[in-house]
Parts: C-alpha cells; sequence; structure tokens
C-alpha cells in the first residue's frame, strides 16, 4: 500500500473528505497521517481517524497557532494530547517558523515542550521547520529526540546529512516531482530514511489547488526513479519505514 504520512484533510469539508477516501481506496492509498495544528484541528483529526480505518491522528500546533496560545491554553492542549497519547501516532505539527514569525524565544520554549511530551508519551514527532532549520535541528539534537520525521525539509544537504546521521527521516512531499531540490535529498539520503506525503490540500504536484492523499504516488514514482528500483519495491521500502518508524 501507499502512505501519506502528513496531510491536512480536516480543511476540506465532511462530504469532500468521504469524496478523497473512496478515491485513495481505489488507488491503494492505505494509511494517511492527519496532522493537527490547534485545538480545533486536533479534535477533528481524532474525530476522522475514529471514522476512517485509513486514517491515523498526529496532534500538534504549527509553530504560529501556538505562539497565539495564552500558557494556560498551552498547558491545556498538551494535557489534551498527553491524554489522548494512546490512540495517536505522533505528535505534529510542531517545529519552529521564522518566516512567519521572529519571536525566536518563545517558539523555540514551545518547541521544546513538544519534544518532551514526544519522550514521555514515546510517540514520533513530525516537524515543521521553515527558515529555522539548523536551529530546529540543534535543539532536537540538544533534546536527544530519537523518533523524528522532517515535514517538507528545505534545509541545506550539510542539515540533510546531520538527520541521517541521528537516525531520523525525511517525508518527501509529491512536489519532488518537479523540486530539484526534493530530488537531491533523495539522491543523498538512503532510502531506509524516506518516507512519502502530500501535505494536502498544499503543494499539489501539478503547481494546482486542493491536493488530495491519492497525489503520494507521484513522490513514490520519483523516487523509485531516482534509486532505480521498481514501484512495488519502494512501496515495500517506504512501508517498512513507516512501521519501524510509527510503531
Amino acid at each position: 500500500m501507499f502512505i501519506d504520512c502528513h496531510c491536512h484533510l480536516d480543511l476540506y469539508s465532511n462530504i469532500e473528505i468521504e469524496s478523497i477516501i473512496k478515491k485513495c481506496r481505489k488507488k491503494s492509498i492505505g494509511l494517511i497521517i492527519n496532522n493537527g495544528v490547534n485545538c480545533a484541528s486536533n479534535r477533528k483529526s481524532l474525530e476522522l481517524s475514529e471514522k476512517f480505518k485509513e486514517i491515523k491522528c498526529a496532534l500538534g500546533a504549527y509553530p504560529i497557532d501556538a505562539l497565539s496560545m495564552s500558557a494556560e491554553e498551552l498547558k491545556k492542549e498538551l494535557d489534551f494530547i498527553k491524554k489522548n497519547g494512546k490512540d495517536i501516532v505522533a505528535i505534529g505539527e510542531v517545529g519552529i517558523d521564522f518566516k512567519e514569525s521572529e519571536d525566536k524565544i518563545k517558539q523555540i520554549e514551545i518547541f521544546r515542550k513538544f519534544i518532551r511530551l514526544s519522550k514521555k508519551i514515546k510517540r514520533t514527532l513530525i516537524i515543521h521547520s521553515r527558515k529555522a532549520e539548523k536551529e530546529v535541528v540543534d535543539i532536537l539534537e540538544e533534546e536527544k529526540a530519537e523518533k523524528v520525521l522532517m515535514h517538507c525539509f528545505s534545509g541545506n544537504m550539510k542539515l540533510v546529512e546531520r538527520i541521517v546521521g541521528n537516525g531520523w527521516n525525511l517525508s518527501i512531499p509529491a512536489i519532488v516531482k518537479y523540486s530539484e531540490h526534493f530530488q537531491n535529498i533523495v539522491k543523498m539520503v538512503p532510502i531506509s530514511n524516506l518516507l512519502c506525503e502530500t501535505d494536502s490540500p498544499f503543494l499539489h504536484p501539478e503547481k494546482k489547488s486542493n491536493n488530495t492523499p491519492e497525489n503520494v504516488i507521484e513522490s513514490y514514482k520519483k523516487i523509485a526513479e531516482i534509486k532505480c528500483i521498481s514501484i512495488k519495491e519502494c512501496e515495500k521500502v517506504i512501508e517498512d519505514n513507516f512501521k519501524r518508524l510509527f510503531n
């Protein structure tokens, strides 16, 4: 089966989600991780994981959403994630974003809290790192994070080397179809450290709007092409990677 390890289906209507899941089933998209970004989407993600067997749940707070929370609100959300730890496969999407906010101190403080929670409940971290790639890698190393998936990582290849050296993973978005940066990551990184994602409804591989998890197949196709293996072999390796990371 094909796996989309990072998307936001909660941004679609219930009717649209039903249609998307039906199309995914026809194309053997067997697992989809829906990533929460705030209080509302965390609850919707849990709801979707209960309704559809294909959907697994990650709970988190997008860096900018987390900044908008009071200390009390953030604590409540961390407690909510901890309480639902057995029903989720990851903590995500969490991280740092210096493009949308220059509040470095608070972002780093919040990020550390999510890392420590992930270790406490033994769940994988799904990481956002826009314009803060080095800082994110530094902090993950300082906190001795173990199970890490770098979502749509745009950092340089020296940072990619550190990620692989730490035994962490990178998810390759469907835009690898045309993105030289992600193609270079695939060339450099052992396939045992790779997974696939769409970031739906964003990052459509044809540069259109409303991306969906069925397009994750484009990631598999490009990885298979670059690694000179069959789609079937690529599918099997990525599935093994997924099971190892999210066990």
